[in-house]
C-alpha cells in the first residue's frame, strides 16, 4: 500500500471512530485534523468535501460489517444454519458496539428525518442491502423446509430485525443488564417458534437445531445478496 493509501485508511479509520461516538453529523474535518495532526487542507486533499467522508465512513462501516457478519455466515450450510449464522454474528457485533457505537442506527436517527443527501442515500442502500440478504436467507430456510410453511419471511424478518433493535436500546440507552441475555432468548424463542424438525438441505430429514445455538459467541455498499444463494 502506497503511503497516500495508508494516509487515507488511517484516516478513515479515526473518522469511523469518531462518527461511531458522535454521529456523522459529529464528525467534522476540524476534529478530524486535530485528531490525526494534520492540516484541514491535507485532510480535504484525501475527501474533498465533509460530505464525500460522511459518504465514505459509510461505506468502510458495511464493508467491516459484511466481513464480520455476512461473508463468513456464507460457509455455513443454506437454510436455517445460515440464517442462525447471520444472526449469531450480528448479535456478536451487535453486543460490541453496545459500547463503541453502531452507524446504522445511529444513522437512522441523525437522517430519518432529514432531505434526500449522498449520505441519507448510502446509509438507506447499506441497510436496505442487508436487511435484503436477511430476507433472501429466511425464504431459503422457508425453501429447504428448515421453517413452517405457513412462515411469513417479511414478518419474521421484523421480528429478527426488532430485537437487535431493542438490545442497542436497552442496552446503550438504557443500561439493563439484562439485555444480551433478553436479546438472545427473544430470537432463540422465535427460531424455536418458527422451525420444524426438517433440516435437510441435502433432502434427508434431520433433527431442528439445537436451542441455545444463537446464544454461542462466533468468531459486515455493497452485500452482493444473490451470494446467499450459494451453497
Amino acid at each position: 500500500m502506497r503511503k497516500g493509501e495508508q494516509t487515507r485508511a488511517a484516516i478513515l479509520d479515526a473518522a469511523l471512530d469518531l462518527a461511531s461516538r458522535d454521529g456523522l453529523e459529529g464528525l467534522t474535518i476540524g476534529l478530524l485534523a486535530e485528531r490525526m495532526q494534520m492540516s484541514k487542507s491535507g485532510v480535504f486533499a484525501h475527501f474533498g468535501s465533509r460530505e464525500d467522508l460522511q459518504v465514505e465512513v459509510v461505506r468502510e462501516y458495511h464493508r467491516r460489517f459484511e466481513d464480520e457478519v455476512f461473508f463468513p455466515s456464507l460457509r455455513e450450510p443454506r437454510g436455517l444454519p445460515r440464517l442462525r449464522g447471520m444472526m449469531s454474528r450480528w448479535m456478536e457485533r451487535r453486543i460490541e458496539e453496545v459500547t463503541t457505537g453502531c452507524i446504522y442506527i445511529s444513522g437512522a436517527v441523525e437522517y430519518d428525518d432529514r432531505a434526500a443527501s449522498a449520505v441519507r442515500e448510502q446509509l438507506v442502500s447499506s441497510v436496505t442491502t442487508w436487511r435484503e440478504a436477511l430476507l433472501r436467507a429466511i425464504r431459503q430456510a422457508k425453501e429447504e423446509g428448515h421453517l413452517k410453511p405457513e412462515t411469513d419471511p417479511k414478518l419474521m424478518l421484523f421480528e429478527l430485525y426488532s430485537f437487535t433493535l431493542g438490545l442497542h436500546h436497552d442496552a446503550r440507552f438504557l443500561h439493563l443488564p439484562e439485555a444480551v441475555q433478553l436479546t438472545r432468548d427473544a430470537l432463540e424463542k422465535t427460531f424455536l417458534s418458527y422451525q420444524t424438525s426438517n433440516l435437510s438441505a441435502d433432502g434427508g430429514a434431520r433433527q431442528a437445531v439445537e436451542p441455545g445455538a444463537l446464544g454461542a459467541a462466533s468468531s459486515p455498499t455493497t452485500f452482493t445478496t444473490h451470494q446467499t444463494g450459494s451453497r
